[in-house]
């Protein structure tokens, strides 16, 4: 039979779905793209904030259309269905079946009951799981990360090291879904890196919810430095970076290894969330503002050419107008290269959506909004500087009017950052696609560079 897959949320759930790709292609089923082609449908679910449970329940529903044509078998999995397995079961009778991540290790046995004997899993425990019960055994599918179906072309792949987060931030519902968190050991990761190098991938994008928790847990260290060092060994690897690293577990180590080996992205994501004390101490953040400045200077000091992303979240209970100020003041002088902006999302069972002062979705919108313009001045004047400048680019593609080669340097996550925009050799053109260049950088629009080919 054909399947089809529809993969939602974060590139940790990415990864869960190139693993349940390659289990269906072991077992001999044909994998397509169109969803009017497929047999079986697979549904990877986000249940992080309102927008993505929104997004995932419109999703269900409107594969769940294709079942009135081809379709068979409708299966839900992922997030969403861990957090709302009861509720989901009753109110979607639509899904042939639902698999929580906590049931990762038997996956296939439950889709094949499913397809073979045509019948649904149904769960033993009827009684319903609460948000506070924070599953013990986080799954990664380790067995079969050698079967894994690269998704995201010929060039990159992400590295999952770790599963699962223990920071305990009070807004966030990642702990109660996807466990504490655990690291994959250190062979593993090597091993599944060196597949991938073997596949073609050029580009490492390692990834946990929080990599400077790695080997904290199974080594008693923080062991991302020295991760990475090894991973930097690996032939016909030529980038390798690193997302999601909180600013407490941000090492000297870590910044020396950045600074000096050539083949890591001087590039670090350090969601801060928010910069005020009083606010930090609510969302039980384990840093403050003046440990935040400090280790920003540091990281600039030490690698000057260094891109620098944040995530923050305004309106979060209690942040008052002095509170937001605050921030907004921090933006305007720290001048990030690259900022995004999430309003606060009340979470069911998470310590922040029972706190008082709970901030009325206008004035989050409006904070939002002054964020993001401050950030636009910000990311404007960043890219005009460039001007002039050279820069290696990993050339992915071609525009459609063949213009253009279109990549990305080493300082732009896939997806997330900004692209370049190469004039095209016609002659060269389709030569150079999945080869890196040295570009010079000649005109830029709002968030991407416009670039030739250097001499």
């Amino acid at each position: 039979m054909n399947v089809g897959f529809v993969s939602l949320g974060c590139s940790k759930n990415l990864i869960d779905t190139e693993n349940t790709i390659g289990i269906f292609k072991k077992n001999n089923y044909i994998i397509v793209n169109d969803e009017k082609q497929a047999d079986i449908i697979v549904i990877n679910t986000c249940g992080f904030i309102d927008s993505a449970k929104e997004e995932a329940i419109n999703t269900i529903l409107e594969m769940a259309e294709y079942k009135k044509k081809r379709c068979k078998y409708l299966i839900v999995m992922g997030c969403l269905v861990q957090r709302y397995y009861e509720d989901l079961v009753k109110l979607l009778p639509e899904v042939d079946l639902f698999i929580k991540i906590d049931e990762y290790d038997y996956l296939w046995k439950k889709i094949d009951d499913l397809i073979k004997k045509d019948i649904v899993y149904k769960s033993k425990n009827k009684t319903s799981k609460k948000i506070s019960e924070i599953p013990q055994m986080p799954m990664f599918l380790q067995e079969e990360f050698l079967n894994r179906t690269i998704t995201t072309g010929k060039n990159y792949a992400y590295l999952k090291i770790g599963e699962g987060c223990s920071n305990k931030c009070t807004y966030c519902a990642i702990p109660y879904i996807r466990g504490p968190f655990v690291s994959r050991k250190k062979e593993e990761i090597i091993e599944e890196a060196k597949m991938l190098a073997k596949k073609g991938i050029k580009e490492l994008i390692v990834i946990a919810q929080d990599t400077t928790k790695y080997g904290i847990d199974i080594y008693g260290e923080n062991k991302l430095a020295e991760l990475l060092q090894e991973l930097s060994k690996i032939k016909n690897i030529k980038w390798i970076r690193f997302l999601y690293s909180y600013p407490e577990g941000i090492t000297d180590e870590l910044i020396d290894v950045v600074a000096n080996n050539n083949k890591i992205a001087k590039y670090f994501d350090i969601p801060i969330q928010h910069i005020s004390d009083s606010i930090l101490k609510k969302m039980n953040r384990k840093t403050s503002k003046a440990k935040i400045e400090e280790l920003i200077q540091k990281i600039r000091k030490q690698i000057p050419n260094v891109t620098l992303r944040t995530s923050l979240i305004v309106g979060f209970p209690g942040e008052t107008k002095e509170n937001f100020d605050e921030l907004l003041k921090f933006v305007q002088k720290t001048q990030f290269d690259k900022l995004g902006v999430f309003m606060y999302s009340k979470e069911d069972g998470t310590p922040a959506a029972r706190l008082p002062e709970q901030i009325h979705g206008n004035t989050k919108k409006a904070r939002y909004r002054k964020i993001m313009e401050e950030q636009q001045r910000i990311s404007k004047n960043k890219l005009q500087n460039k001007i002039g400048s050279k820069c290696d680019v990993l050339i992915e593609q071609m525009s459609f009017d063949k213009k253009y080669l279109i990549g990305r340097t080493m300082q732009d996550v896939p997806d997330i950052d900004g692209l370049v925009y190469i004039i095209n050799n016609k002659e060269l053109g389709e030569k150079l696609l999945n080869t890196i260049q040295k570009c010079e950088i000649i005109k830029v629009s709002n968030y991407d560079l416009i670039a030739k080919i250097s001499k």
